[in-house]
């Protein structure tokens, strides 16, 4: 008898022996860039003992048979006892998920750790005339005084699972398609060269009474820096300042110094990513860049091949992504989510916007970040201009390293405007001011809102923005008022807050609702942002109106920024900024792991499973509604009504949607302008039923009352 892991197409068959062992070395070589090669090699090696079974035998030669050969593998672990039971997860999860502990009176049928080992298994026990069961050391690192042990070794084991899959899944995608070829992007030590070479004209540039003077002076101090050991940075750089180049030149410097194998760029917004990924991919080339989050679909085109497949691991040597991308990876307990993490082991880690880092899920993100510096051979920076205090809630031996050279001053330099507190204000008085005004952006803390003000003033040279429009109605908007803007010509928009990050939009005046400091300094950042403009003829003023507005899950930051101001303090001051962050998290208290995710991984009690489902940065229920307008979209609708949604249409059919929040949605949908798009995606994506509703000027009509009925 000769046991089969695998057939493929071609019916070449794949020794079970085989794959376990090229499984447990490829396992063990993810591993070894942590220190744990001989645990991965240990988990490679076991994953798929079950597949001794003569039933899986038989259903790998074509019976029917349904046979559990995940659980054989765990079951020896844990049987073993000791450390080898922080295997048995790895290897019971590696296709379902990682599992719950679970409790001793769990049975056989439940899918918890401690259920499974109840569990009866066909007779796999040949094994033992093929595989041994390989010793195992000690951890690769000891847990410092004051950490909790528990939340250390579940990142372990997370980090040997994404090990398991990703090797699990290269093995036996090699046997079945030896056709594939993936491409893992050139070396860091080429993209440095490509980088030195772009920028090579900026380094000469010595004067600091310039923009681009002071820009080449931080550049130039984020390459030095690059010599650094590794650990945590921090890169303080007003708006303007450069640091989208600055960040990534610190890390290809300091990647290329310690032989590090990727730069993973982190950011909040996904408005901004594309923008981001340009311009890395102009510099390195389109094939280094790997930009991952929901709306990129690389599977569209063959041409797109190996990107979709580096998407599946991030083998690329530049990754960009979202914050709900890598935190919701780190929280998974999906293989799909978390194959990618091994490659984040031995990274640079660049949180753009870093005062954007999760508030509600702070805690624990901060705890994971501490372990991937510590015991994963990674550096972190946190790169903005408003940086949040996290010192506090950082174990007190991790030192935190300003990349910014004389950061105080080059605030000062970079500061273009004066930021004005006009307190409370009615509609009327907001719209006069707006109205009175040549070049100015008002910032608005609802949709409806934004569009009850542009209402008032609407006139040629008066534009709205907000997320009530489609990304592609929102493009050429952008196009007008940057035309307008150029040209001199009047331009007063409307907004919510999406253009206040990765808008590079300049204004004389600004005016923003209360909202936190963070966001307001950012706000401020479209308020003579290239600088043409007399200093003294430029503000940013901040309002609330008579009646108290907070946007959901905002009060807090809104509140904070109130106290200040009425302590009349200058929000745009670095120790204010500081003092916000500190109060803010103060009083978040506790409510910056508001799900308990720290509790769910104490003592051992590993709870995989459930911090899985619980564990989501984006919680506001959305339907998404396709608005057909345009010629392109109404395709998009009757491939959509053929063919069902698929990952090229939902990529299509992305530009032409707006999400609308479940109350919006219920009075859209009870007046009946909305419909399904096909019976299978009538819980999840409508479109417009009546156009009209959607208007060239404000996007989709918000102000909705139940009971109104459209009558077709």
């Amino acid at each position: 008898m000769y046991y089969l892991a695998h057939i493929n197409d071609k019916g070449e068959e794949q020794l079970l022996k085989t794959h376990l062992k090229d499984s447990a070395e490829l396992c063990g070589k993810f591993a070894e860039k942590f220190g744990a090669y001989e645990w991965g090699y240990c988990c490679g090696y076991l994953h798929d003992i079950g597949k001794y079974s003569m039933k899986f035998q038989r259903r790998i030669r074509g019976s029917q048979e349904t046979v559990d050969h995940s659980t054989a593998g765990a079951k020896v672990c844990w049987e073993r006892g000791g450390m080898y039971q922080f295997l048995s997860y790895c290897i019971a999860g590696h296709h379902a998920g990682l599992p719950d502990k679970g409790s001793n009176s769990d049975t056989g049928s439940k899918g918890s750790m401690l259920g499974r080992m109840k569990k009866r298994l066909e007779d796999y026990e040949a094994y033992k005339g093929e595989i041994h069961v390989p010793s195992l050391g000690q951890p690769p690192f000891q847990p410092v005084k004051g950490e909790d042990i528990s939340f250390c070794f579940s990142m372990f084991i997370r980090m040997l699972y994404s090990c398991l899959v990703d090797a699990d899944y290269l093995d036996t995608e090699r046997f079945m398609n030896r056709e594939i070829l993936r491409d893992s992007g050139e070396s860091i030590k080429k993209l440095y060269e490509k980088l030195m070479e772009h920028i090579a004209d900026w380094l000469d540039n010595c004067d600091l009474n310039t923009i681009n003077g002071r820009r080449t002076e931080i550049l130039k101090h984020c390459i030095e820096m690059g010599k650094e050991e590794k650990g945590l940075f921090r890169l303080t750089v007003p708006t303007g300042g450069g640091k989208t180049i600055a960040s990534l030149a610190f890390a290809l410097s300091h990647a290329e110094e310690h032989q590090m194998d990727r730069v993973i760029y982190v950011i909040p917004y996904t408005s901004i990513i594309e923008q981001n990924a340009k311009i890395f991919a102009d510099i390195l080339g389109k094939s280094n860049v790997l930009e991952n989050h929901c709306n990129v679909d690389y599977g569209a085109s063959e041409e797109l091949r190996p990107m979709q497949l580096a998407a599946e691991n991030w083998d690329k040597p530049v990754i960009v992504t979202t914050n709900v991308q890598f935190f919701e990876s780190l929280f998974s307990g999906k293989s799909s989510k978390c194959r990618k993490l091994h490659n984040i082991a031995n990274s640079v880690i660049i949180f753009d916007e870093a005062q954007m880092l999760p508030n509600d899920y702070l805690k624990p993100c901060i705890h994971a970040l501490e372990q991937i510096l510590r015991y994963y051979r990674s550096s972190i920076i946190l790169c903005t201009a408003t940086q949040p205090a996290l010192k506090n809630l950082l174990s007190q031996e991790i030192e935190i390293k300003e990349l910014c050279p004389r950061m105080t001053e080059q605030f000062t330099f970079f500061k273009r405007a004066s930021i004005k507190n006009l307190n409370r204000i009615s509609e009327e008085m907001l719209t006069q001011r707006l109205q009175s005004e040549n070049q100015a952006l008002c910032i608005l803390n609802t949709r409806k809102r934004t569009q009850k003000i542009y209402q008032y003033i609407k006139e040629e040279g008066v534009y709205h923005l907000s997320t009530s429009m489609y990304p592609a109605h929102r493009k050429r908007v952008l196009a007008k008022i940057r035309q307008r803007l150029n040209s001199g010509e009047k331009c007063v928009v409307i907004s919510t807050s999406l253009v206040e990050a990765g808008v590079d939009l300049d204004f004389q005046t600004v005016y923003r609702q209360m909202a936190g400091v963070d966001s307001i300094i950012q706000a401020a950042g479209r308020c003579n942002r290239d600088g043409k403009r007399v200093y003294s003829d430029c503000f940013t003023y901040v309002f609330e109106f008579e009646q108290k507005e907070y946007i959901p899950g905002q009060r807090q930051q809104m509140e904070v920024t109130e106290s200040l101001l009425a302590d009349g303090r200058e929000l745009e001051d670095l120790e204010t900024i500081q003092e916000y962050f500190e109060m803010l998290y103060h009083f978040r208290g506790d409510s910056l792991d508001k799900k308990e995710i720290l509790k769910k991984f104490q003592k051992m009690n590993f709870q995989f499973s459930q911090v899985s489902r619980e564990f989501h940065l984006i919680e506001e229920i959305t339907k998404t509604i396709l608005i057909t307008k345009e010629e392109e979209a109404q395709k998009i609708y009757e491939e959509l009504r053929v063919k069902g949604l698929t990952k090229e249409l939902m990529r299509k059919m992305g530009p032409y949607c707006v999400n609308v929040y479940e109350t919006d949605f219920n009075k859209m949908n009870a007046a009946g302008m909305l419909r399904g798009i096909s019976e299978e995606l009538k819980e999840d994506y409508f479109v417009l039923n009546d156009t009209e509703r959607y208007s060239e000027e404000m996007g989709l009509e918000l102000d909705v009352d139940y009971g109104e009925a459209v009558i077709f």
